[in-house]
C-alpha cells in the first residue's frame, strides 16, 4: 500500500511538472505585448518622434508650446518602451496649439460669472509608419475651471499643468491604445 501511494505521489509531482514545462513553453512562443497603460504598441514600432507644438493661437502664453511639447515626450518615455529622437520615428507627432481660451460660465442673477474656464486647443497629426491605417490628424480639447474671485495669473500655470496632462493623455489613448 506504501508503495502504491509512491507511485501515486511521483506520478502527480510528474504531471504537475509536464503542466508547467508545456504552460511555460506555450507562453514564452508567444508575442504578449501587454501594458498597465493599456498601450497596444507593436514589436516592430521602435522610435517616437515629438515636434515641437508651436503656440498659433489669438492668446499667446510664452511657456505654453514648450510646457505641452515636454508633457507629451514625457507621457511616452514614461509609459512606453518607445526610444524619443528628434525626427523620423515610427510613430510620429506634428501640430500647433490652435487655442487658448479664457470664457465666464456659470453665470449669476447680478450677471457676472461665478466661475471662469480656459480652454485650451491643439491640432495633432500623427503618422504610424508601421500602420498608416492608424495616421490620423484631429483637434483636442480641454478645459479647467477657476473662481471668478482668483485671479488668472495666479492660478494659469496649474490649470495649464492640468489641461496639458489631460490632452497629452488623450492624444496618447487615441494613438497607442486604439481609443
Amino acid at each position: 500500500m506504501k508503495q502504491t501511494k509512491n507511485i501515486l505521489l511521483f506520478s502527480s509531482r510528474l504531471l504537475l511538472i509536464a503542466y508547467w514545462l508545456l504552460l511555460i513553453g506555450s507562453i514564452s512562443s508567444c508575442k504578449l505585448n501587454y501594458s498597465f497603460t493599456g498601450a497596444s504598441i507593436p514589436p516592430e514600432v521602435k522610435t517616437v518622434s515629438i515636434q515641437y507644438f508651436p503656440n498659433n493661437a489669438s492668446i499667446i502664453k510664452p511657456t505654453l508650446s514648450q510646457s505641452f511639447t515636454e508633457t507629451l515626450r514625457d507621457i511616452f518615455t514614461s509609459q512606453t518602451n518607445l526610444s524619443l529622437i528628434n525626427k523620423g520615428g515610427d510613430l510620429n507627432f506634428e501640430g500647433s496649439i490652435t487655442g487658448y481660451t479664457v470664457s465666464p460660465i456659470a453665470i449669476q442673477s447680478n450677471d457676472a460669472a461665478a466661475l471662469n474656464r480656459l480652454t485650451i486647443t491643439v491640432n495633432v497629426k500623427f503618422t504610424n509608419k508601421k500602420n498608416e491605417k492608424q495616421n490620423f490628424e484631429t483637434y483636442f480639447s480641454r478645459f479647467a475651471d477657476y473662481g471668478s474671485s482668483q485671479n488668472l495669473s495666479a492660478v494659469e500655470d496649474q490649470l495649464i499643468k492640468d489641461i496639458n496632462t489631460q490632452l497629452t493623455q488623450d492624444i496618447f489613448n487615441k494613438s497607442v491604445t486604439n481609443w
